[in-house]
């Protein structure tokens, strides 16, 4: 998968993170800096263990699902992003989140990081590799959740939805192109 793919595909993958780091910056009001690192950190650490994870999941069920692979990667992408569309377009502001709690982000990093998970089965579906996508995957979504705390910080939650229907939108046109680039090669 080429590099412009991969990097689309992070973008997508971090919107989750990128909304909860805005109400991250929207909310907490004592140790701003430090929250904001250690939650860049988390997002970036558990979106690449979960990618790894996925693929090697895929890896092992590559045999069954090889004729198939595009369909998988399609579906799972399509579905990904048709989620987090869903939910951006709900625009359900939920309950405050506690960003002080290390519990509390850890659980977050983990939510955050599910669509990963079957991102990284997707990799592993198209046989491409997983080391340089994870590592990308990971800093792309510390990059944007540092950039999303300080945005909440500084402008409020109000674009948090739109974040994540973008995100979505970048994931489903993905998975089309995946489809596409088997079907008609």
């Amino acid at each position: 998968m080429d590099f412009l793919s991969v990097f689309l595909i992070s973008v997508g993958l971090a919107m989750d993170a990128t909304a909860v780091s805005i109400a991250g910056g929207v909310t907490v009001r004592e140790g701003r800096a430090r929250t904001a690192l250690v939650l860049a950190l988390l997002f970036g650490v558990f979106q690449t263990g979960m990618a790894v994870a996925g693929w090697f999941a895929g890896t092992l069920l590559y045999s069954f699902i090889s004729g198939i692979d595009h369909w998988i990667a399609f579906i799972l992408l399509a579905f990904i992003g048709g989620k987090m569309v869903i939910e951006g377009l709900k625009g359900e502001d939920g309950e405050e989140i506690a960003f002080g709690s290390a519990a509390v982000l850890i659980m977050l990093a983990v939510a955050t990081s599910i669509d990963s998970l079957a991102v990284g089965l997707s990799f592993a579906a198209l046989g491409s590799p997983i080391l340089l996508p994870s590592v990308v995957i990971g800093v792309v979504t510390a990059l944007l959740s540092l950039g999303g705390f300080w945005f909440g910080t500084v402008f409020g939650g109000k674009n948090r939805e739109r974040a994540e229907v973008i995100g979505g939108v970048i994931l489903i046109l993905i998975g089309l192109r995946v489809l596409a680039d088997h079907l008609l090669i």
